[in-house]
């Protein structure tokens, strides 16, 4: 009895400490998940306090230049001299002597007609003139001795010139038979095959000069007064593939009655590229005038659909007002979004009529993922170099 008293006795203390150790534990793991609560719950506090983390991004000031006038307009390129190549003559093509997109010089031959029986006849008309010829110079010699009388030298050489003025007229009738160049330039595309019947003034291909070219386009009627022969006018400037310098050669007096606008031409002086006919370029006329502008790069204006805002670059203030010092005991940098009123873009440039300063630091790179308010970091290390007539590599 008293073995089994003290069995159930040193049984009861055994469960009291593995209660207790179990117990113990459970506080210990309490305690440290609270300590790792609280310190999380602080560092949240303080994360809160210090913001976001700052972003970095690139800057660059807003500037003001010296900005031409311009008008714009779309123009088409018009050759100085474009025909379409066609027969004078009837006749079945017995040769062709050209190939599509051949440039050709001025009396090059293009086409032969079938002229067999032109020149059998003409054959003939030689020999007759010939004869005639031979006859004129012996009544000639005769009529100095006083051989022949007057009238018989008179129809000698009536004769002759008879024989000759057919067969001149006969050559003039074969050489309609034959299609030259009418000048110097590029050919379209052949539109005849050989063997094939042609009627008078059948297409065989186009040709288009190899002169300079002409910029034909429009400007409305208010617009017009400022113009005048002689001004520069630039093509396609900005963008990539060919670019052209010109000048206004004449303006229409007349206007489109429905359009109310008038027809400038602008002659081609200096060509970087190949300018094809019938081609559409943007054509910007350079006005006398100039005028001040400040101008931000593109890459700074960030669009929405309630207006074009950009980042300006400030000192960050605390709630006193005081500027707040970074980790390199400089003042930290904020970004602010000012609203903008743009104006004209030129290449990598936008006008900025109203909401930023010459001077100001405007955000360049980056600008995309910043809100207003947010810390920045500055880094100009990698810039981008914009530009009025950017030239980018074709890569």
């Amino acid at each position: 009895m008293s073995l089994l008293r003290g069995w159930r006795h040193h049984s009861g203390v055994r469960y009291l400490v593995v209660t207790g150790g179990v117990l113990a534990l459970l506080g210990g793991l309490g305690g440290l998940k609270f300590a790792q609560i609280k310190s999380l719950i602080a560092f949240g506090h303080a994360a809160a306090a210090a913001g976001p983390p700052p972003e970095v991004v690139g800057t660059r000031e807003a500037k003001q230049e010296n900005w031409e006038d311009r008008l714009f307009a779309v123009g088409t390129i018009s050759p100085a001299r474009g025909v379409t190549v066609s027969n004078d003559a009837a006749g079945v093509v017995s040769a062709i002597k050209f190939q599509s997109g051949q440039t050709v010089r001025r009396g090059q031959i293009l086409v032969e007609l079938d002229n067999r029986v032109e020149r059998a006849e003409l054959g003939s008309l030689r020999a007759q003139a010939s004869l005639a010829r031979v006859s004129a110079g012996r009544a000639r010699a005769l009529f100095k001795e006083s051989a022949v009388p007057k009238a018989q030298l008179d129809s000698a050489e009536s004769g002759l010139q008879s024989a000759s003025a057919n067969a001149a007229a006969l050559q003039a009738q074969i050489d309609r038979k034959i299609v030259r160049a009418p000048f110097d330039g590029r050919l379209g595309i052949r539109l005849v095959n050989l063997g094939q019947y042609l009627n008078p003034g059948t297409a065989i291909t186009d040709l288009q000069s190899s002169d300079a070219d002409f910029i034909d386009f429009t400007l409305p009627q208010g617009q017009l007064a400022q113009l005048a022969v002689g001004m520069a006018v630039r093509i396609n400037e900005g963008l990539p593939g060919a670019h052209a310098e010109a000048a206004i050669a004449a303006i229409d007096p007349t206007l489109d009655p429905v359009t109310r606008s008038g027809r400038i031409r602008a002659a081609v002086k200096k060509m970087d590229g190949v300018i094809s006919p019938g081609m559409f370029v943007n054509v910007s006329v350079i006005l006398p005038a100039k005028r001040r502008v400040t101008m931000i790069g593109a890459t700074s204006l960030v669009h929405a659909s309630f207006g074009d805002s950009v980042f300006v670059i400030e000192d960050r203030k605390d709630e006193k007002g005081g500027v707040v010092a970074g980790r390199d005991g400089q003042p930290a940098k904020m970004a602010r979004q000012q609203f903008v009123k743009t104006g004209e873009a030129r290449g990598d440039f936008v006008e900025i009529v109203e909401g930023v300063k010459q001077g100001q630091e405007i955000v360049a790179q980056g600008a995309f993922k910043l809100r207003n308010g947010a810390p920045v970091v500055i880094n100009n290390s990698v810039r981008v170099e914009p530009g009025l007539a950017p030239r980018p590599e074709n890569r």
